[in-house]
């Protein structure tokens, strides 16, 4: 019997899509950031303290992705930025294919920010390599503290951990002195930033987290 593997084969493919991918946004130094997280995480919702926060200064772009509707890319494109929306049709991740056809699509000349926001889920986004510049997690305190150590390899392969929603607290059995030590054992290199999207607590931090980034990479 001959086996297949399949498994490496899409990800050799969605690999070579994606150099050719980064290749051009380094050429128009574009920072790319692919946004992970849960359903209800609140992706969108920083995202688009992002945009509040960045968009007077910043030429940025979105590219949306969810399973169906065009729900969260409407919310996005409420604030005045070019904004793609990819649907998967049940897909549990985007991958470098779909980036590279959103490009057809999208204005890049000139773009400084570009972000995707993939499909909810702590799985499988974290295999799919985008192109992008960093892995940027958002973790609701919502969710609990124990995500870390039950899905590992989305923590141990982003850059950012946005601890969302820290107004509520007070209200969950979340533990953060857990959640670091967690982080930690995953990821000793990964910056943790604690925001709330309702009070804006840590929001001024990640403005300038991104602008800071976002510089680096046109000084590239």
């Amino acid at each position: 019997m001959k086996q297949i593997m399949v498994k490496k084969n899409i990800l050799d493919t969605n690999d070579q899509i994606a150099k050719t991918n980064r290749d051009l946004l380094k050429e128009k130094s574009i920072f790319a950031i692919n946004m992970l997280g849960s359903p209800g995480a609140g992706k969108t919702s920083v995202l688009e303290q992002l945009i509040k926060g960045l968009k007077s200064d910043v030429n940025m772009a979105v590219i949306e992705g969810d399973l169906y509707t065009t729900k969260d890319a409407d919310r996005i494109e409420s604030h005045g930025i070019d904004v793609i929306q990819v649907n998967t049709g049940g897909g549990c991740h985007l991958d470098a294919s779909m980036i590279q056809t959103s490009f057809e699509h999208l204005d890049i000349e000139g773009l400084d920010f570009l972000v995707v926001e993939n499909v909810g889920n702590l799985v499988c986004p974290a295999s799919y390599d985008l192109s992008e510049d960093m892995k940027v997690t958002v973790l609701s305190v919502t969710e609990g503290n124990d995500k870390p150590l039950k899905y590992p390899a989305m923590f141990q392969k982003s850059e950012l951990l946005i601890v969302n929603k820290v107004d509520l607290l007070p209200h969950t059995n979340f533990c953060m002195d857990e959640l670091y030590e967690d982080i930690k054992s995953l990821n000793k290199d990964m910056k943790v930033l604690e925001v709330s999207c309702t009070t804006g607590q840590g929001i001024p931090e990640l403005m300038d987290y991104f602008s800071n980034e976002i510089q680096t990479k046109k000084g590239e």
